[in-house]
């Protein structure tokens, strides 16, 4: 299946990362570990070594050639379009809230500066605070618009999304945020667990810093959908509004929460996306927002709301950032057609969605 194929190549770049230790025995753990039985495990190994040959053959060398930092901030903001998405309505401010989020805390951090370009031990976390506030309350105020005044979701976050970039604009004078102190990209691209030297040489760290803040987003909204009242109660929503305002659900509020997390998600890939620039400028990600919508509509997010995984979410990360760097391989290729292809493998996917749900009932002619 789709699924085992994609674990292989998962659990395969995972061991190669990791010095290349067992790279076809590793996805076979990720099947147990995810869940399954050991027979169903060991039965779906033909699609997921399948996976792990192409894994070996093209994604490993691509990822270690192109990196994997510039994907993990997209994919941050993709757990918040996710969460929105359920509910039925759509975040189309998120690169808006990361980018304010980045110009602002990228400036509070450049104050703090001394003359050697050094900061304070406090000044880092103090400024993810000062971020993860303001994301929440941006996304609050998107909640608002959509819960009580009644602007429909589409309409709220996009005005929000032009609101914060020109804010962006304003406070910048449309120039770049940049010097910023070398402590926070150096702590943000880290890396920890030193490994020791193998056959292919010393690996300087095993797991990146942002994967750890990924990794860390994606369990915490795991646990929210999954064992929490407020996850069932956003799947109510997406299925019928008025059911569950019957139901008893204070739909307003369930809103106004989901769209500050998500609002907290886009800050945070906003902090991400600082570290990997080592800038910070209004118009960064203009193209994260279709990648965003992308990821969450082909990870099986019903645009319509009611259903939708994160396990789904997570293998289309690692299905697109496969046929990007696929891509990237070809000289030949213009990477101007990226956003070409984006745009029509979103289109296809929902073409896909509609004959799956409503499929065509041949009638006999009488």
């Amino acid at each position: 299946s789709v699924r085992n194929f994609a674990v292989g190549i998962l659990g395969n770049l995972f061991a190669r990362l990791g010095n290349g230790a067992m790279p076809f025995l590793t996805p076979l753990l990720l099947q147990v570990g995810l869940g399954y039985s050991p027979m169903h495990a060991g039965l779906s190994m033909i699609p997921m070594t399948v996976g792990a040959l192409i894994a070996k053959s093209v994604a490993t060398p691509l990822v270690r050639r192109f990196g994997y930092r510039t994907i993990l901030a997209v994919n941050t903001l993709s757990l918040g379009a996710m969460i929105c998405m359920i509910t039925g309505g759509i975040d189309l401010s998120s690169v808006g809230i990361a980018n304010l989020a980045s110009i602002l805390m990228g400036m509070f951090m450049k104050a703090q500066m001394d003359e050697a370009g050094e900061i304070a031990g406090w000044v880092i976390p103090a400024a993810f605070l000062m971020a993860v506030a303001l994301g929440a309350a941006a996304g609050v105020f998107s909640g608002v618009l959509i819960s009580k005044i009644k602007i429909p979701p589409i309409l709220a976050t996009m005005g929000v999304n032009q609101l914060l970039t020109g804010i962006s604009m304003v406070v910048t004078g449309g120039n770049a945020v940049s010097k910023l102190p070398r402590a926070y990209s150096a702590m943000i691209n880290n890396k920890i667990l030193k490994v020791l030297p193998g056959k292919r040489g010393t690996m300087m760290g095993l797991i990146p810093v942002q994967l750890i803040f990924f990794v860390v987003a994606a369990v915490l909204v795991w646990f929210l959908l999954n064992r929490t009242a407020y996850g069932k109660k956003l799947y109510m929503m997406g299925t019928s509004e008025n059911v569950a305002r019957f139901s008893g659900v204070k739909v307003d509020s369930v809103l106004i929460k989901t769209y500050a997390l998500s609002g907290v998600l886009a800050a945070l890939g906003g902090m991400i996306m600082l570290a990997n620039y080592n800038s910070a400028r209004s118009d960064y990600g203009s193209v994260y927002t279709l990648q965003c919508i992308l990821i969450v509509v082909l990870g099986g997010v019903s645009p319509t709301g009611g259903c939708g995984k994160i396990s789904g979410v997570l293998l289309a990360i690692v299905l697109l950032r496969l046929l990007e760097t696929g891509i990237n391989r070809f000289p030949q290729i213009s990477s101007y057609y990226i956003t070409l292809i984006w745009g029509a493998v979103l289109i296809l996917v929902m073409v896909l969605n509609y004959f799956v749900e409503h499929p065509i009932v041949k009638r006999k002619k009488a």
